[in-house]
């Protein structure tokens, strides 16, 4: 069906094509006597919890090789070139002989799957072959297929686990309910990653030009009805400028963007970020009002930039990440579907992250945020403050595999 949808959907034709020989590739690239070390993860999303664990295993163990898989081609196709990791491949169709093919060709030392990735027949090898396995950074919820009566299928897998290690609490009496007990917490590895982000990045000269003269809000990984409802206000505003990042970055929707703003002065990053800084550029870049980033890959270096942030998805399938605003103690603003992610509802139980549900909610806190430098600083502070509390997981989990 993959490969069918694949004619008319690019995700889905990159899905299907690269897994075209995928064994015989993977089988033409890894040949090695040192140990290896497997990282599984479904996207970008999940490569970004992995990867402190990635960094922080290679620096224990600089010999050993990384071999590092994805499910979907949006994680695929972005982090196919990253430098710590020896191989990275799409992942082979979790059937039993792709199963046991795969771990014939690459005979993983250890094996740790990132938060919600279980595969059956993977995770049936792996036990079967003695070869350690984790799960990281997971979370399980009630509603989740391993707790319904039905689940028994589903149950079984989280048994072939070495050991599973839990975002929090009450995933890990979720588990002990239906008899699994190799379960510790250890916290989520994002909030070490994300605390690293604002160690490294360094300054994005042309935004940062950009942001500098007046109150700058940034709205990152936005979708059409992200875009419609921050159009619809912008007006309304104390005088702000804006940076919007959408989760989309086709001509098309990019187009459609700036013209929302057309009444205003409107620079796209792709026209200015390889172009020096003189007094024209900087000129340019001062009397624009919205910086449109029409390319991927900086959302975490800009969100230090802005005096608060709006992330997209909460009025889609689920806001984006949160956590790489929140650790530059910036207040965040996210839609109503974001129950499902444990940071934004503690975060709004804490008062450093608002929620809205309609246009109103979002200028009102909009309009807060801009005009009221003390409520930003105080609501910044709490989301700051909440990263530095939950940093730790990846030396748990690296001292739980014996690390």
């Amino acid at each position: 069906m993959s490969c069918i949808l694949g004619l008319f959907n690019r995700k889905a034709s990159l899905f299907c094509n690269g897994r075209k020989g995928l064994l015989e590739l993977i089988r033409s690239r890894v040949n090695t006597n040192d140990p290896v070390f497997w990282v599984h993860c479904s996207s970008v999303g999940e490569f970004e919890q992995g990867r402190p664990l990635i960094e922080s295993y290679k620096a224990l163990n600089p010999s050993h090789k990384v071999l590092l898989t994805f499910f979907s081609p949006s994680g695929y196709e972005l982090r196919k070139n990253y430098p710590l990791a020896d191989w990275v491949f799409y992942l082979p169709m979790d059937s039993r002989q792709n199963a046991m093919d795969f771990l014939d060709i690459v005979k993983p030392a250890l094996a740790v799957f990132i938060k919600y990735e279980f595969w059956l027949n993977y995770l049936d090898q792996l036990h079967k072959r003695g070869i350690p396995t984790y799960v990281a950074s997971a979370i399980f919820l009630p509603r989740q297929r391993f707790f319904r009566w039905y689940g028994g299928l589903f149950r079984s897998m989280l048994s072939n686990f070495t050991h599973i290690f839990v975002q929090d609490e009450a995933s890990a009496k979720l588990l002990h309910s239906i008899g699994i007990d190799n379960v510790s917490v250890s916290g989520d590895t994002r909030f070490d990653r994300v605390n690293q982000i604002t160690i490294a990045n360094g300054n994005v000269e042309h935004i940062r030009i950009f942001a500098q003269d007046s109150p700058c809000w940034v709205a990152g990984s936005t979708w059409p009805i992200d875009e419609e409802m921050i159009a619809a206000i912008f007006h309304n505003l104390p005088y702000n400028k804006l940076i919007i990042a959408p989760h989309e970055v086709t001509p098309k929707h990019i187009a459609r963007i700036c013209a929302y703003f057309s009444d205003y002065k409107v620079v796209k990053y792709s026209q200015i970020k390889d172009v020096k800084i003189d007094a024209r550029i900087e000129s340019r870049l001062r009397e624009a009002r919205v910086l449109v980033i029409d390319s991927i890959g900086i959302l975490s270096k800009i969100y230090k930039y802005g005096s608060f942030a709006y992330v997209g998805g909460g009025f889609g399938a689920g806001i984006h990440n949160i956590l790489e605003v929140a650790t530059y103690g910036k207040p965040v603003i996210f839609g109503p579907k974001y129950h499902r992610f444990k940071e934004a509802v503690d975060l709004v139980a804490l008062g450093g992250a608002k929620k809205v549900s309609k246009i109103k909610d979002l200028n009102t806190f909009a309009k807060s945020f801009l005009s009221n430098e003390e409520l930003r600083a105080k609501n910044g502070a709490i989301c700051r403050k909440y990263i530095e509390n939950n940093t730790g997981a990846t030396e748990r989990v690296l001292k739980g595999i014996g690390q």
